[in-house]
């Protein structure tokens, strides 16, 4: 894979792609997934999510400074493939198509056990099947329809999110009334703080950096900005807010309810108001919800939909995948003819395993997506020339505090089977480089 330095005029400003990133990354990990979280480990969940948030910096540290050196179409797989040859570009590749894939089915499920919330007596994969569909005409709209879709829901969950922190203070300073309120607040011991000791705290990580999930967004936009070199600008705007919301909500909703109360099929900060006299907040808060898992989940379509044909071009992936069709606003048919295989598996599955299927489809999305910023890293380490010892000891950190956090889902039973998914799914993407490595 040999490309000249992208000179693409982009139409973005530093600051929207800061924007696009937060509405890209804010879902249903973050206001369902938690709920998880918080169960494995307590109040400390917030330790859990400024690890992540450390970690995903790291991360989006090296990716910005690759991009912004070298804009490139296919990002981190190009950089994979220049820094470690053909077979890096091709499996890290896949590898991040799987995890959108999972990713995506993750959303899915978590739509559909939202929407349960008014349905109870509907099967997951009703809604399941409703919100793929839906899905799938927001991406027909086009590039400029899908802009303005996504830039609307990414102002409502955004809206949600700051709605919920207001209420919560009031509620902690006493401006609600409620029935049979215990408030723990601020644990004074250990006990208290880790409630599912070390090992639910080391198996918490997964949930907290999965919440961050969708910091790629910055090196696969890095391309249409107006200054390519404002990459590393618009990522640390978008990490700063993210962090800030994360820790001050999560934080916020452990010191309002006990832990106890938490449930994985209810969000958070539903769980954290229930008591008090807000029935609209519920009903209002898991529309919302609703809504921006629904944004993701049609961002992630999107961009896996556009990470095929960037495969394809690159010859990582059949060309057919790379034919536009002009009738259908020149969009990849082909390619999202196959993201819609991943949709109707997810759909299949929340048939067949509807119990704890959410848990195990998260932890291997999570899992997978480390695997992907593990080779990020490793990418910049080998492509920077001009490192120094500081700079090599941050990048060894980094992936040695995603490997603890992938190893760390071995040690919870409940979530164990999302790992071995994300090993089969590692060794099927194995195989096929092996082979496609040999014939050519």
């Amino acid at each position: 894979m040999t490309r000249q330095k992208s000179s693409t005029k982009g139409d973005l400003t530093w600051w929207q792609l800061s924007l696009t990133g937060i509405g890209c990354t804010i879902g249903t990990g973050y206001f369902l997934g938690s709920s998880i979280g918080i169960s494995l480990t307590g109040p400390s969940i917030v330790f859990s999510f400024i690890l992540a948030a450390l970690g995903t910096y790291i991360v989006f540290h090296f990716l910005a400074k690759m991009s912004a050196d070298d804009p490139q179409e296919g990002s981190f797989c190009y950089y994979a493939n220049k820094a470690f040859g053909k077979w890096a570009g091709f499996s890290c590749g896949w590898n991040y198509w799987s995890s959108s894939i999972l990713i995506m089915g993750s959303q899915l499920i978590a739509l559909s056990i939202l929407t349960q919330l008014w349905f109870p007596n509907i099967p997951l994969w009703v809604f399941a099947a409703m919100y793929s569909i839906l899905a799938i005409l927001v991406v027909l709209l086009g590039t400029k329809g899908f802009d303005k879709v996504e830039d609307i829901l990414a102002v409502i969950k955004t809206a949600a999110i700051i709605i919920f922190i207001i209420m919560a203070f009031g509620a902690l300073f006493g401006w609600f009334t409620g029935t049979n309120v215990k408030q723990p607040g601020i644990p004074n011991s250990l006990k208290q703080l880790f409630t599912g000791g070390w090992q639910g705290f080391w198996s918490s990580l997964i949930y907290a950096f999965y919440a961050f999930g969708g910091i790629e967004v910055i090196g696969l936009m890095t391309i249409r900005l107006k200054k390519k070199e404002d990459a590393p600008k618009s990522g640390k705007l978008m990490l700063l807010l993210l962090a800030l919301i994360y820790i001050v909500s999560i934080g916020l909703s452990v010191t309002l309810v006990s832990v106890e109360a938490f449930d994985p099929n209810e969000s958070p900060f539903i769980t954290a108001l229930a008591d008090y006299h807000l029935s609209y907040f519920k009903h209002g808060f898991n529309a919302a919800i609703i809504i921006a898992g629904f944004s993701a989940m049609t961002a992630t379509l999107f961009g896996v939909m556009t990470l095929l044909v960037t495969l394809a071009k690159d010859g990582d992936a059949p060309q057919l995948f790379a034919k536009k069709i002009n009738k259908f606003k020149n969009l990849p048919l082909p390619s999202l003819a196959l993201a819609t295989v991943g949709l109707l598996a997810s759909i299949i599955i929340a048939l067949l395993l509807p119990e704890k299927i959410y848990e195990y489809i998260t932890t291997a999305a999570g899992i997978l997506l480390l695997y992907n910023w593990a080779c990020i890293i490793a990418s910049s380490l080998k492509l920077q020339k001009q490192r120094n010892r500081l700079h090599s000891f941050v990048g060894l950190f980094g992936v040695l505090l995603l490997g603890i956090t992938v190893i760390g889902t071995l040690a919870e039973k409940s979530i164990r089977p999302g790992f071995y998914i994300s090993i089969l799914l590692l060794i099927i993407i194995g195989i096929v480089t092996i082979y496609r490595n040999k014939k050519s």
